[in-house]
């Protein structure tokens, strides 16, 4: 769950600077003001969507995802052993990445704060912020590979199945 959310908020930074560049005015099509929840937040709430639904299919094999399912998934004894120990050796990496970028994007929203904020001090801590999310993600990305590794064939078209599932259920 620290993941998804990790990574929802990655998509944040992502996503920000994006929506920025958007003209203001109003447009024929979405008149009147604009808020977070008004149609320009779904804009960005659906182009975050588009960037994280890829990788949706990856977090599903996460260890964690998989030993929460362990009883649907029927997991042996030797595979909940074996996803413990990659969850595990994953784990220091990321948290490292995790609170480093919980340091940088404090920093990036306090630079933010001012009436006119300077984009020189704000661009280096949002670069970091970027660069150990791209760490925590590639830490949860490698213990996928290898958690999904450790499944049979019948029980990845099982987390697949349930993967393509939950995407109709999103996409309705």
């Amino acid at each position: 769950m620290k993941t998804v959310s990790l990574m929802i908020t990655a998509m944040c930074l992502v996503a920000a600077p994006l929506a920025a560049q958007q003209d203001t005015t109003t447009h024929a099509r979405h008149p009147g003001p604009r808020g977070m929840m008004g149609p320009r937040g779904q804009d960005m709430m659906a182009m975050m969507r588009e960037m994280m639904e890829p990788l949706m299919a990856v977090m599903a094999y996460t260890p964690d995802a998989l030993l929460y399912r362990r009883d649907s998934l029927k997991l042996t004894s030797d595979q909940v052993t074996k996803l413990t120990a990659i969850r595990d050796a994953a784990k220091p990496g990321h948290d490292a990445a995790v609170a480093d970028f919980k340091t940088h994007a404090g920093a990036v929203s306090s630079a933010f704060q001012g009436a006119s904020p300077d984009t020189s001090a704000i661009r280096p801590h949002f670069e970091e912020a970027h660069a150990a999310m791209g760490k925590a993600h590639w830490a949860a990305l490698s213990a996928a590979a290898q958690a999904k590794a450790v499944l049979t064939d019948a029980q990845r078209k099982r987390v697949d199945a349930a993967v393509t599932k939950m995407m109709k259920r999103e996409h309705m």
